[in-house]
């Protein structure tokens, strides 16, 4: 069954109205007719079994024919705050976190970071990186479209997860599996969790040491060094397998 979401106030009266680019792609690229049935999502956690009634040139409208809940949201917010990469890296980093069951990705500008981006180019970045992760949370049957957010810096970053209830930061130089153990196993009484994850140079200690000074925990992947592209999907396959 295909997978659109839209906004709460397209639901009304027991129908659902799709506009925008979803109406092309499944008049045309799906070929899609009426009684054909979808899953569509409010993108605030309700689904809805739907069937076509109309599909016109503008808009696509459905009758629901159940009120469901799929529960494909982990039960903890994860928040993968990643290291601008070189490359498309960004594209597939986002569109396999949004399959683990990220909530937000922030792209962040850390030192060792290769990659400039100006207030223009990070803004067509950014779209394009959301086009993204919607892709993403419809193949993987989400029930919200995580949220690409602006790019920050470092200080930035510390400053946006201050009050989540635990923010982590895999790095290579910290060795102690067994206390990466202990913290790992009470993430399921977390509610908000942060994942710093550095560029292909690393962090610099000194980026290290100001997340440490904020609450930040160090945790070690293991004994391999990981890409920058792995890292992330890493622990995010970790929480979570834990969280559920």
């Amino acid at each position: 069954m295909y997978h659109f979401f839209v906004t709460p106030d397209k639901i009304c009266d027991g129908k659902v109205i799709i506009t925008g680019s979803d109406v092309n792609h499944m008049k045309n690229v799906l070929r899609m007719k009426p009684q054909d049935e979808i899953l569509v999502s409010d993108g605030q956690g309700q689904d809805y079994c739907c069937r076509i009634k109309s599909i016109d040139q503008e808009s696509v409208v459905a009758e629901v024919v159940e009120k469901t809940f799929e529960g494909t949201e982990l039960p903890a917010e994860l928040y993968l705050f990643q290291g601008l990469p070189k490359g498309d890296k960004m594209e597939l980093i986002i569109q396999k976190a949004v399959e683990l069951g990220a909530k937000a990705v922030i792209p962040v500008a850390t030192r060792r970071a290769v990659v400039k981006l100006d207030e223009k180019k990070a803004e067509k970045k950014i779209q394009r990186w959301q086009a993204i992760a919607e892709g993403a949370a419809k193949q993987s049957r989400r029930s919200m479209i995580p949220k690409v957010e602006k790019m920050m810096n470092w200080k930035e970053a510390l400053a946006y997860a201050a009050s989540f209830d635990l923010n982590l930061i895999p790095y290579e130089n910290y060795k102690d599996m067994q206390e990466t153990k202990q913290i790992l196993q009470g993430v399921k009484e977390k509610r908000k969790i942060g994942i710093f994850i550095g560029p292909e140079g690393g962090f610099e200690e000194e980026e290290v040491d100001l997340a440490r000074e904020q609450g930040v925990k160090p945790i070690s992947l293991g004994k391999r060094i990981l890409r920058t592209e792995t890292a992330g999907l890493t622990i995010l396959s970790v929480l979570g397998f834990l969280l559920e």
